[in-house]
Protein backbone atom coordinates (compact mmCIF):
# COMPACT_ATOMS: atom_id res chain seq x y z
CA UNK A 1 0.00 0.00 0.00
CA UNK A 2 2.74 2.48 0.95
CA UNK A 3 4.57 2.72 -2.35
CA UNK A 4 1.70 4.29 -4.27
CA UNK A 5 -0.22 5.95 -1.44
CA UNK A 6 -0.03 9.53 -0.20
CA UNK A 7 -1.44 11.15 2.93
CA UNK A 8 -2.78 14.66 2.36
CA UNK A 9 -3.42 16.79 5.46
CA UNK A 10 -5.72 19.59 4.40
CA UNK A 11 -5.58 23.14 5.76
CA UNK A 12 -4.70 22.55 9.41
CA UNK A 13 -3.64 26.19 9.65
CA UNK A 14 -3.81 28.68 12.48
CA UNK A 15 -6.25 30.71 10.39
CA UNK A 16 -8.70 27.80 10.66
CA UNK A 17 -7.67 26.25 13.96
CA UNK A 18 -6.68 29.07 16.32
CA UNK A 19 -8.56 31.82 18.10
CA UNK A 20 -8.21 35.06 16.20
CA UNK A 21 -7.76 33.39 12.81
CA UNK A 22 -10.01 33.56 9.78
CA UNK A 23 -12.43 30.84 10.93
CA UNK A 24 -12.87 32.33 14.39
CA UNK A 25 -13.41 35.80 12.93
CA UNK A 26 -16.07 34.29 10.67
CA UNK A 27 -17.89 32.91 13.69
CA UNK A 28 -16.87 29.25 13.37
CA UNK A 29 -16.17 27.07 16.40
CA UNK A 30 -12.45 26.39 16.10
CA UNK A 31 -12.60 23.87 18.94
CA UNK A 32 -14.53 21.63 16.54
CA UNK A 33 -11.83 22.03 13.92
CA UNK A 34 -9.04 21.22 16.35
CA UNK A 35 -10.86 18.23 17.82
CA UNK A 36 -9.32 16.00 15.13
CA UNK A 37 -5.69 16.96 15.80
CA UNK A 38 -4.92 13.81 17.78
CA UNK A 39 -6.29 11.55 15.04
CA UNK A 40 -4.36 13.43 12.37
CA UNK A 41 -1.23 13.05 14.51
CA UNK A 42 -1.87 9.30 14.60
CA UNK A 43 -2.08 9.23 10.81
CA UNK A 44 1.07 11.30 10.44
CA UNK A 45 3.01 9.03 12.79
CA UNK A 46 1.97 5.92 10.89
CA UNK A 47 2.55 7.48 7.46
CA UNK A 48 6.03 8.67 8.40
CA UNK A 49 6.99 5.28 9.79
CA UNK A 50 5.68 3.59 6.65
CA UNK A 51 7.49 6.18 4.50
CA UNK A 52 4.36 7.27 2.69
CA UNK A 53 4.45 10.47 0.71
CA UNK A 54 3.05 13.09 3.11
CA UNK A 55 1.66 16.38 1.81
CA UNK A 56 0.17 19.33 3.65
CA UNK A 57 -2.02 22.06 2.16
CA UNK A 58 -2.61 25.67 3.14
CA UNK A 59 -5.37 27.84 1.74
CA UNK A 60 -4.39 31.45 1.24
CA UNK A 61 -3.57 34.21 -1.16
CA UNK A 62 -0.59 36.22 -2.35
CA UNK A 63 -0.16 39.51 -0.48
CA UNK A 64 -1.68 41.67 -3.22
CA UNK A 65 -4.73 39.35 -3.31
CA UNK A 66 -4.53 39.13 -7.09
CA UNK A 67 -5.41 35.41 -6.91
CA UNK A 68 -8.52 35.98 -4.79
CA UNK A 69 -11.67 36.11 -6.95
CA UNK A 70 -14.03 39.02 -6.22
CA UNK A 71 -16.83 36.60 -5.32
CA UNK A 72 -14.65 34.89 -2.71
CA UNK A 73 -13.63 38.25 -1.28
CA UNK A 74 -17.29 39.29 -1.09
CA UNK A 75 -18.19 36.08 0.76
CA UNK A 76 -15.42 36.66 3.29
CA UNK A 77 -16.58 40.22 3.91
CA UNK A 78 -20.16 39.00 4.38
CA UNK A 79 -18.86 36.45 6.92
CA UNK A 80 -17.12 39.19 8.89
CA UNK A 81 -13.60 38.00 8.11
CA UNK A 82 -12.44 39.90 5.04
CA UNK A 83 -9.52 38.13 3.38
CA UNK A 84 -6.44 40.32 3.70
CA UNK A 85 -7.73 42.27 6.69
CA UNK A 86 -5.50 42.44 9.76
CA UNK A 87 -6.15 40.04 12.61
CA UNK A 88 -4.24 39.01 15.76
CA UNK A 89 -2.01 36.68 13.71
CA UNK A 90 -1.50 38.96 10.72
CA UNK A 91 -3.53 39.43 7.57
CA UNK A 92 -6.24 36.80 7.23
CA UNK A 93 -5.55 34.00 4.73
CA UNK A 94 -2.48 35.72 3.30
CA UNK A 95 0.61 33.69 2.53
CA UNK A 96 3.60 34.40 4.73
CA UNK A 97 1.54 35.56 7.69
CA UNK A 98 1.73 33.73 11.01
CA UNK A 99 -1.93 32.71 10.81
CA UNK A 100 -1.46 31.17 7.39
CA UNK A 101 0.95 28.53 8.63
CA UNK A 102 0.18 25.06 9.94
CA UNK A 103 -0.41 24.60 13.67
CA UNK A 104 2.59 23.50 15.73
CA UNK A 105 1.06 20.15 16.69
CA UNK A 106 1.00 19.05 13.05
CA UNK A 107 4.07 20.87 11.80
CA UNK A 108 5.44 19.35 8.57
CA UNK A 109 8.83 17.69 8.59
CA UNK A 110 11.48 19.40 6.45
CA UNK A 111 11.15 16.79 3.70
CA UNK A 112 7.35 17.04 3.51
CA UNK A 113 5.87 19.21 0.78
CA UNK A 114 3.45 22.01 1.62
CA UNK A 115 1.00 22.91 -1.14
CA UNK A 116 -0.16 26.52 -1.09
CA UNK A 117 -3.54 26.77 -2.77
CA UNK A 118 -5.70 29.80 -3.58
CA UNK A 119 -8.89 27.77 -3.89
CA UNK A 120 -10.76 25.19 -1.88
CA UNK A 121 -9.50 22.17 -3.82
CA UNK A 122 -5.83 21.22 -3.57
CA UNK A 123 -5.39 20.67 -7.32
CA UNK A 124 -6.53 24.10 -8.49
CA UNK A 125 -3.57 26.29 -9.51
CA UNK A 126 -1.05 24.06 -7.69
CA UNK A 127 1.60 21.48 -8.58
CA UNK A 128 -0.18 18.69 -6.69
CA UNK A 129 -1.01 16.61 -9.77
CA UNK A 130 2.60 16.72 -10.99
CA UNK A 131 3.92 15.74 -7.56
CA UNK A 132 1.59 12.76 -7.34
CA UNK A 133 2.45 11.66 -10.86
CA UNK A 134 6.18 11.95 -10.18
CA UNK A 135 5.74 9.57 -7.23
CA UNK A 136 3.40 7.25 -9.17
CA UNK A 137 0.69 7.69 -6.55
CA UNK A 138 -2.69 6.08 -7.19
CA UNK A 139 -4.30 6.20 -3.71
CA UNK A 140 -4.93 9.23 -1.51
CA UNK A 141 -5.72 9.31 2.20
CA UNK A 142 -7.45 12.60 3.01
CA UNK A 143 -7.93 14.33 6.34
CA UNK A 144 -8.19 17.86 7.69
CA UNK A 145 -10.68 20.74 7.55
CA UNK A 146 -13.31 21.41 6.65
CA UNK A 147 -15.03 18.19 5.69
CA UNK A 148 -17.73 19.82 3.59
CA UNK A 149 -15.55 22.38 1.78
CA UNK A 150 -11.81 21.87 1.27
CA UNK A 151 -11.73 18.13 2.01
CA UNK A 152 -14.70 17.46 -0.28
CA UNK A 153 -13.39 19.81 -2.98
CA UNK A 154 -10.03 18.04 -3.01
CA UNK A 155 -11.73 14.63 -2.91
CA UNK A 156 -13.89 15.40 -5.93
CA UNK A 157 -10.97 16.82 -7.89
CA UNK A 158 -8.95 13.70 -7.09
CA UNK A 159 -11.70 11.28 -8.11
CA UNK A 160 -12.09 13.06 -11.45
CA UNK A 161 -8.35 12.53 -11.98
CA UNK A 162 -8.64 8.79 -11.36
CA UNK A 163 -7.29 8.47 -7.82
CA UNK A 164 -8.56 5.95 -5.29
CA UNK A 165 -9.57 8.01 -2.27
CA UNK A 166 -10.02 7.25 1.41
CA UNK A 167 -11.46 9.96 3.65
CA UNK A 168 -10.59 9.50 7.31
CA UNK A 169 -13.89 10.46 8.87
CA UNK A 170 -12.70 11.00 12.44
CA UNK A 171 -9.68 12.98 11.23
CA UNK A 172 -11.90 15.52 9.43
CA UNK A 173 -14.08 18.19 10.97
CA UNK A 174 -16.95 20.19 9.54
CA UNK A 175 -17.60 23.83 10.32
CA UNK A 176 -21.07 22.88 11.52
CA UNK A 177 -21.67 19.55 13.31
CA UNK A 178 -24.86 19.03 11.27
CA UNK A 179 -22.77 18.87 8.09
CA UNK A 180 -20.24 16.26 9.16
CA UNK A 181 -22.18 13.03 8.73
CA UNK A 182 -23.98 14.03 5.51
CA UNK A 183 -20.62 15.03 3.99
CA UNK A 184 -19.25 11.60 4.84
CA UNK A 185 -22.42 9.75 3.79
CA UNK A 186 -22.40 11.14 0.26
CA UNK A 187 -18.95 9.62 -0.37
CA UNK A 188 -20.41 6.12 -0.38
CA UNK A 189 -23.38 6.69 -2.68
CA UNK A 190 -23.56 4.74 -5.93
CA UNK A 191 -21.21 2.07 -4.68
CA UNK A 192 -18.60 4.48 -3.39
CA UNK A 193 -18.70 7.15 -6.07
CA UNK A 194 -16.14 9.27 -4.19
CA UNK A 195 -14.20 6.45 -2.55
CA UNK A 196 -14.53 5.20 1.00
CA UNK A 197 -14.55 6.39 4.60
CA UNK A 198 -12.39 4.88 7.34
CA UNK A 199 -11.25 5.62 10.88
CA UNK A 200 -7.83 6.93 11.82
CA UNK A 201 -7.09 3.84 13.89
CA UNK A 202 -7.94 1.50 11.03
CA UNK A 203 -5.84 3.41 8.50
CA UNK A 204 -2.90 3.74 10.86
CA UNK A 205 -3.00 0.01 11.58
CA UNK A 206 -3.14 -0.74 7.86
CA UNK A 207 -0.27 1.45 6.73
CA UNK A 208 1.98 0.79 9.73
CA UNK A 209 0.90 -2.17 11.87
CA UNK A 210 2.70 -2.22 15.21
CA UNK A 211 3.41 -5.80 16.12
CA UNK A 212 4.95 -5.35 19.55
CA UNK A 213 4.94 -2.82 22.37
CA UNK A 214 8.72 -2.42 22.32
CA UNK A 215 8.58 -1.05 18.76
CA UNK A 216 5.71 1.25 19.64
CA UNK A 217 7.41 2.58 22.77
CA UNK A 218 10.67 3.19 20.92
CA UNK A 219 8.87 5.24 18.29
CA UNK A 220 6.92 7.21 20.87
CA UNK A 221 10.17 8.31 22.43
Amino acid sequence: MAERTALIVIDMQRDFCAAGGYAAQAGLDVTRLTSVVSNISLLLDAARQAQLLVLHTREGHVPDLSDCPPQKMARSIHAGAAIGSVGPMGRLLVRGEYGHDIIDELSPLPEETVIDKPGYGAFYQTALQEILQDHEIDTLILCGVTTEVCVHSTLREAVDRGYNCIVVGDACAASNPALQQPALDMIAVEGGIFGSVATAAAIAATIYPVTNTTEKTAYAN
